[in-house]
């Protein structure tokens, strides 16, 4: 939905919380779900979807007489799509999903053709006042594939490869679609200053102008603007938080070089403060290491920061350990929430960020994320989905409105 705060950004969330795979169970999750929450958050206004596609349910969608149907369904309600949420390929709820959620990753032509046929259904969704619509991605890959150079380089190549088809598609539909690399830990794309690096060495280049210039038949001027128009990142509250970012100081680096933030996931990751009488802690912490996802711990310890792929490695690792430090684990909890039990959430670092965004009048995409609630400890999810899902867009809506 278009907010009335400075900037008027726009505000959803994401319906990948909702498990389903193919387009027959993401359209009816539409109807199930996102029409209650319109209720609860916003009774009789437009309200916008942050839709979610597996690489299924995008080929099904792509069918016209599928797209005709979602475009009737959305025009009956008053609905509208500018956000899609491209990162997951395949499954992602039920099973285990872990560091195969970044497969196919940008080192794969599967990749290069579903973000194609995300933007292309994309173009046909959102509203045309709508200034342009996104699609959030992998950050390139996971960290283990992809650790030289010439990886680097390739995934940028597909990357072009891409932005050859965004010029096509907007020169076609009049609909600007902008690519958002989404960093993570333990990807190619972890923390700000790796995503700076990474856009200064392979697209903000004469090299990869070029490049592009020879993929789109225009000039190197005009490809050097739409690699800068058409890609940014998707800033990630709980990734950004658990990299012990800070919020302004980060998106003022984004700034300063030049890339736009597309879209901000808002999501809340855990704290815990862990020393020589931490057996409640860890025991807590072990409650949320599930076998679907990766839960990314990033530990500071003395000043330096020190990073476990998952949270059960971290566990093993903490066992015998007595020095105070301090976790934050990539594991995306309610943002209502300020504790879960002896575990803190990183909701006053979301705060924060939404006090900055709002003070910079910013005028983008906004989607809250929080697709764990399958998995959460029973404790912590006793309540429809829905409802849960409207307090967390409501809480929002306090701290960017008031």
């Amino acid at each position: 939905m278009k907010l009335a705060a400075p900037g008027a950004p726009h505000l959803t969330y994401c319906t990948n919380i909702h498990p389903g795979e193919t387009w027959t169970e993401v359209r009816a999750n539409l109807e199930r779900y996102v029409l209650p929450v319109r209720t609860l958050v916003a009774p009789g206004r437009r309200f916008g979807i942050g839709l979610r596609l597996s690489g299924a349910a995008a080929e099904a969608l792509a069918v016209p007489a599928a797209l005709a149907e979602l475009q009737a369904f959305l025009a009956a309600h008053d609905l509208y799509v500018f956000t899609i949420n491209g990162f997951p390929f395949g499954a992602f709820h039920g099973t285990r999903v872990k560091e195969q959620v970044y497969a196919p990753d940008w080192l794969d032509d599967a990749r290069v053709a579903y973000t194609n046929r995300l933007a292309t259904l994309l173009a046909a969704l959102v509203p045309a006042e709508t200034p342009y619509g996104s699609v959030s991605t992998v950050p390139g890959a996971f960290r283990a594939r992809a650790s030289s150079p010439a990886a680097e380089a390739a995934i940028a190549d597909r990357l072009l490869q891409h932005v050859a088809h965004l010029i096509e598609l907007e020169e076609r539909t009049k609909r600007c679609i902008r690519t958002a690399l989404e960093p993570e830990p333990w990807c190619v794309l972890e923390t700000v200053d790796d995503a700076i690096a990474f856009f200064q060495s392979h697209l903000y280049t004469l090299a990869a102008a070029e490049r592009l210039a020879a993929l789109s038949g225009r000039s190197v001027v005009a490809s050097a603007a739409a690699i800068r128009r058409h890609l940014g990142v998707c800033f990630d509250a709980c990734h950004m938080a658990v990299e012990f970012e800070e919020p302004a100081a980060a998106l003022a680096r984004l700034a300063a070089a030049e890339i736009a933030v597309v879209k901000v996931q808002i999501s809340a990751g855990m704290v815990a403060t862990l020393g020589p009488d931490d057996a409640a802690i860890q025991s807590a912490l072990a409650s949320f290491a599930d076998d679907v996802y990766l839960h990314q711990v990033v530990e500071c310890r003395d000043g330096a920061l020190y990073r476990f792929v998952d949270l059960p490695e971290a566990l093993v690792a903490a066992a015998d350990d007595r020095e105070p430090r301090e976790w934050r684990v990539h594991f995306h909890v309610p943002l209502f929430r300020e504790t879960l039990g002896v575990v803190r959430s990183t909701q006053p670092w979301v705060a924060t960020l939404l006090e900055a965004l709002r003070s910079g009048a910013y005028d983008g995409h906004l989607e809250v994320e929080t697709y764990t609630w399958d998995v959460l400890p029973a404790s912590f999810r006793g309540e429809p989905v829905e409802r849960a899902v409207a307090r967390e867009l409501n809480w929002v809506l306090e701290r960017l409105e008031s």
